[in-house]
């Protein structure tokens, strides 16, 4: 429990956050998107389990938890908070919009960024700020929102400079914890209904 505070701070902080960040061993950033402006998150769902797989640029990491992060423009986030014990801020994120539920239990997302976060990076507020990559890819959700019941989530994305990131993370059966933090109109089809 005490653990997931300070990752939640830090998952909140990255889905509200334009940019995205970088590892810590630092990847150069050369291809930021714009960054958009004035989003505020409406909805955080945290899921317990663990990454079968996690790749940051073709390197393997173990992560601490996997959120699901959407903000009022529409902008999803699948966050992964990085089990680096010579990086406490280490969050990667698989970004994009326009994301679909294939079915009542399936929830896809076409992959177009990658946030990098780490202690490295510049601070707003105290937090680090991370680096946002230009990437193509998707991410796969299955399981359903409403019931508080996730199975797993499947990433793959390359970067614009050709590094592949990957996430195979697996639920460990406890119910996903939802938070819809305001109010907003869909702006994309809602998986937790």
């Amino acid at each position: 429990m005490r653990l997931r505070r300070p990752v939640l701070a830090a998952l909140l902080v990255l889905a509200a956050s334009p940019c995205f960040a970088e590892s810590s061993s630092a990847i150069p950033i050369n291809n930021n998107p714009p960054a958009q402006q004035n989003s505020l998150m409406d909805v955080l769902a945290l899921m317990s389990g663990h990454c079968k797989t996690l790749k940051v640029a073709g390197r393997p990491f173990a992560c601490k938890t996997v959120a699901f992060a959407h903000d009022d423009k529409g902008r999803v986030n699948f966050a992964v908070a990085v089990d680096d014990p010579s990086d406490e801020n280490h969050v990667v994120s698989f970004s994009g919009e326009n994301g679909k539920r294939a079915d009542d239990n399936s929830y896809e997302l076409p992959v177009d960024r990658m946030l990098l976060n780490s202690k490295n990076r510049p601070k707003v507020d105290g937090l680090p700020v991370p680096a946002a990559q230009t990437s193509t890819g998707s991410c796969r959700q299955t399981g359903n929102f409403a019931a508080r019941k996730v199975n797993d989530v499947t990433c793959s994305a390359t970067d614009s400079e050709g590094r592949k990131y990957e996430l195979l993370f697996v639920s460990d059966g406890t119910p996903v914890s939802v938070r819809r933090i305001r109010q907003s109109s869909p702006s994309f089809q809602d998986p937790f209904k």
